[in-house]
């Protein structure tokens, strides 16, 4: 049961990857290609924990915690970049 479960949230993974590959790059502007990078670092975050899942191993979820932080760091910069505001 738990290994259907696994192919299964593999597959979906797999499956959001290829398409927030490729609305990022499809664009057309620079703010689907931000969106569409914020979904692939919760896809790979995803993977990432699913990783850890499998292997038993919880330095994976830490690892998954930093990169989630400095993932929303990153998107937070780009849409303040292409908002073009400096106050």
């Amino acid at each position: 049961m738990l290994d259907a479960f696994l192919i299964t949230a593999a597959s979906l993974i797999g499956l959001a990857l290829t398409f927030a590959m490729a609305r990022f790059l499809r664009g057309p502007r620079a703010v689907d290609r931000v969106v569409a990078f914020d979904a692939l670092t919760i896809v790979s975050l995803s993977a990432i924990v699913l990783a850890g899942l499998v292997t038993g191993r919880a330095i994976y979820l830490d690892v998954a915690l930093v990169y989630a932080l400095l993932s929303f760091l990153g998107v937070i910069v780009a849409a303040r970049y292409l908002e073009g505001g400096e106050e």
